[in-house]
């Protein structure tokens, strides 16, 4: 008999960098999401861990020991077992009644999305995993990986988020945003999945009182997205957080970079110049993206819950 759990992809709304110092960010839990089979085996102290792609397409398969002292090894040299090692270790020290040397566990993993789409294949693992042991999902997130958190916020929850960082744990509170013209949102892969390390020591770079005022901008902004019901002002708001964002990475929005002949707004969403952007418009628009191969393009009813 196996346990079944699951996890919400995500998106960030408002608030990218500026969340890692608590500003008001707003997450967008999507319709895809990851699933987590684990099932007990009779292979004591080991453990087979496979993770499926989106296409079903095996991409993991591996083995894993333990000691008495909750060190996991797996003969796999690669980053993803060593990661996996680690995190199993984490939680059997939370949880030693877990890994009771008489048994074993066979873990199966299924993604529904591309694992380079950037929606949080590793997020949506943690909150399985942690599901799974009854851990704290945040805690191990920080252990793991660091990182605000948001992203594990939205693998719990079914509805847009405000999500706060200040401490453990942090402040999460369910909102309502499915706008009138939410027809007029749309998201464009940009063919990349894009790391953020580098943006965000420009982002470390920046003064205390550089950070604070536009996490007071953004906070100001995020609470005004909730609030507007004209596409307009929708996209007013959402040219001035790229505004605020891009001065503190020394960077030009993705639209002015990729995109200035694009009559309607585009902003990015948690990292910058990779992954998903959200864009404004109809079916011309769309085509817009198309044609210059961007050809993965979702409405909002398609990605978001």
């Amino acid at each position: 008999m196996s346990n079944s759990f699951y996890s919400h992809g995500k998106l960030l709304l408002t608030g990218e960098y500026a969340v890692l110092d608590g500003a008001k960010a707003l997450g967008l839990p999507t319709k895809y999401g990851q699933d987590l089979q684990v099932s007990k085996s009779d292979k004591r102290q080991q453990i087979h861990w496979k993770s499926l792609l989106n296409t079903n397409e095996v991409w993991l398969d591996l083995e894993f020991t333990w000691d008495s002292e909750f060190q996991f090894r797996s003969k796999n040299p690669s980053n993803e077992a060593l990661v996996l090692s680690e995190i199993f270790s984490w939680i059997a020290q939370e949880k030693p009644s877990l890994f009771h040397p008489k048994i074993g566990y066979h873990f199966s993993s299924t993604l529904e999305f591309p694992k380079d789409w950037g929606l949080g294949s590793s997020s949506t693992l943690i909150n399985n995993l942690a599901q799974w042991a009854e851990v704290d999902a945040f805690q191990l997130q920080d252990f793991a990986f660091g990182g605000s958190g948001y992203d594990v916020a939205c693998a719990q929850n079914s509805t847009p988020i405000l999500y706060s960082k200040k401490g453990l744990p942090p402040s999460i509170e369910a909102v309502l945003f499915n706008p009138d013209y939410a027809d007029q949102l749309f998201f464009v892969y940009l063919n990349k999945k894009q790391n953020s390390r580098d943006a965000i020591q420009k982002y470390r770079n920046q003064s205390p009182e550089n950070i604070q005022l536009a996490i007071t901008q953004i906070n100001a902004i995020t609470q005004k997205i909730l609030k507007v019901t004209k596409i307009e002002d929708f996209e007013v708001l959402i040219k001035s957080h790229e505004q605020i964002i891009g001065s503190l990475l020394n960077q030009l929005p993705i639209q002015k970079r990729l995109f200035s002949d694009y009559p309607r707004a585009i902003k990015s969403l948690g990292a910058w110049g990779g992954d998903f952007v959200l864009a404004t418009g109809g079916e011309k628009e769309k085509q817009y993206f198309i044609q210059k191969g961007f050809t993965t393009v979702l409405s909002y009813a398609e990605m978001i819950l």
